[in-house]
């Protein structure tokens, strides 16, 4: 799998996108690492900062049940 946001064209990482953020969270709800989703590094930046901002605003919870 390559980068996931340039193979579905997708320029803005959209931090009300669950579905798609949780992709590249673990069960325990940490961030997987750039080996692991294989982004670009400004890519794997701007999902860090949809996942923070998701967290923040209660969309995403920060730990798992």
């Amino acid at each position: 799998m390559k980068d996931y946001f340039k193979e579905n064209q997708i320029d803005y990482i959209d931090f009300k996108d669950v579905a798609t953020l949780r992709l590249f969270i673990n069960p325990h709800g940490r961030i997987f690492s750039r080996k692991r989703t294989k982004l670009t590094a400004p890519n794997q930046r701007r999902l860090a900062n949809a996942i923070k901002r998701a967290r923040f605003m209660g969309i995403m919870p920060y730990v798992a049940n």
